[in-house]
């Protein structure tokens, strides 16, 4: 894991889920997930976005030409966690991961793009649609 992410991570679990930085009032969660091809666990912090009881997030690699290794490893195994916070605790949840349709994507894809120009920013630097993962509880 990156120095910058474990930065995150451990601001993350100390202030209840809020961070400061660049993530100053974003909604943010650390995703636990598995390596498809190490086995690993594995913990990513990212935006996400509320959608009814579950949470989107979002594959953009700051408008890289390929998706994340973390977008890979749900598709393999999309049995995993998120940690949630409320500025005071943290709780963890067990969720399913769905790649979102275009038709359930598109609209919640412009409405991150409205609330966060930087993805409308990501999505113009790179040729590929980038998928949108709903975060379900199980």
């Amino acid at each position: 894991m990156s120095d910058w992410n474990q930065q995150i991570i451990e601001e993350f679990r100390s202030n209840g889920g809020h961070v400061g930085g660049q993530f100053e009032g974003a909604p943010l969660l650390l995703l636990h997930h598995v390596g498809r091809r190490t086995g690993a666990d594995r913990l990513t912090p990212m935006m996400y976005q509320q959608v009814g009881d579950a949470w989107a997030v979002f594959a953009s690699k700051a408008g890289a030409p390929d998706n994340p290794d973390w977008y890979h490893n749900l598709l393999a195994q999309p049995d995993v966690a998120v940690e949630l916070g409320d500025g005071t605790r943290i709780d963890t949840v067990d969720v399913h991961a769905r790649d979102l349709p275009a038709d359930e994507r598109d609209p919640v894809w412009e409405t991150q793009k409205q609330r966060y120009p930087g993805f409308a920013d990501y999505e113009s630097k790179t040729t590929r649609t980038i998928p949108v993962v709903l975060l379900e509880r199980r």
